[in-house]
């Protein structure tokens, strides 16, 4: 088991996305079967957001797919809800993917969470993105009182500042920071990730699969279906495609040594990182499930970390495109 801040997980969470959005078609039942199995392997965090369901682009919102994905865990996690560190996020259900944190909409969104979830309290509860327009002390002082009226534990951002979560921080204890965090996403890693160690904030790496490119399932950009969110991301297109195939290439290279699959070994490096640091790869299907499990008890020399930080020594493409972007790390 992994401490975030005070909440007890285990050391490796389950990201639920992808069950309803932005990674193909869904499938409910083997969807509600991966996060049965998950329990089942010890995986008690599952996260959610309320506008998973609803994205149909980087910077783009569909309202009748909103809470859909919520609705879907809720439903799994029904007769099994003692053994669940339920997470969800508010702030980007707006149409217009615009980030919000006025008081009175936080205190909306976790009723509407609450109400799709099926559940009396939100274990873990996220701002999705910082909303550049409201002080994040009105933001957090509205999500502290979810905490008094018992409608929320524990609290989070996502893609938040080294300042931004300091300034939280100082009005009530900001529990976990959700961001991206792989071998080719390490842009935390400079203020970010320190600043978290020294207040006691545990980490929650989203895509720490790099959004499944270092498994090495992907060999085209034709391997992704339309419709697949990656087909707008610049590191999915077909001019940094190629380059970033030599990440992978090398990670198999280490990965055969071991006698583990590539995935396996970036995924372990990222658990790597810190007790503190708690990975969410997402999955709709048991079989990659297990897979991602099993890296959770791999271990790795000081030898074997460098070498395979040295197979990502520089990644081709940014991770969102430009409208996107600049919504992260405020």
């Amino acid at each position: 088991m992994t401490l975030l801040g005070e909440l007890r997980v285990g050391k490796q969470g389950l990201g639920c996305m992808g069950m309803s959005q932005s990674y193909g078609a869904g499938d409910e039942r083997e969807s509600i079967a991966t996060i049965h199995r998950a329990l089942d392997l010890g995986v008690t965090l599952l996260d959610t957001a309320d506008v998973y369901g609803g994205v149909t682009g980087p910077s783009t919102t569909d309202a009748s797919g909103v809470g859909a994905n919520e609705e879907l865990v809720g439903r799994a996690v029904k007769s099994r809800r003692d053994e669940v560190v339920l997470a969800t996020k508010f702030a980007l259900a707006d149409p217009e993917r615009r980030p919000r944190g006025d008081a009175g909409y936080v205190k909306q969104a976790v009723e509407d969470s609450l109400r799709r979830l099926d559940t009396d309290h939100i274990d873990l509860y996220y701002q999705h993105r910082v909303d550049p327009e409201v002080p994040i002390e009105e933001t957090v002082g509205a999500m502290a009182e979810l905490v008094t009226e018992g409608k929320v534990r524990y609290l989070g951002l996502s893609e938040a500042s080294a300042a931004t979560i300091r300034r939280a921080h100082a009005v009530h204890p900001i529990s976990a920071l959700q961001s991206e965090w792989s071998l080719w996403s390490r842009d935390i890693e400079a203020e970010i990730a320190p600043t978290c160690r020294e207040l006691g904030i545990g980490i929650v790496p989203f895509s720490p699969l790099g959004r499944g490119f270092l498994t090495g399932r992907l060999t085209s950009v034709a391997d992704l279906g339309e419709g697949d969110i990656r087909r707008n991301l610049p590191r999915f297109a077909e001019e940094n495609f190629a380059r970033n195939t030599a990440i992978v290439d090398a990670l198999r290279e280490l990965a055969a040594e071991r006698g583990v699959t590539a995935g396996q070994l970036a995924l372990a490096w990222v658990h790597h990182q810190g007790d503190h640091v708690v990975p969410i790869p997402g999955t709709k299907r048991v079989k990659y499930l297990e897979e991602n499990v099993a890296a959770a008890d791999l271990e790795l020399s000081a030898e074997e970390l460098r070498a395979i930080e040295d197979a990502a020594p520089a990644v081709a493409g940014d991770r969102y495109p430009p409208e996107f972007l600049k919504m992260s790390n405020k």
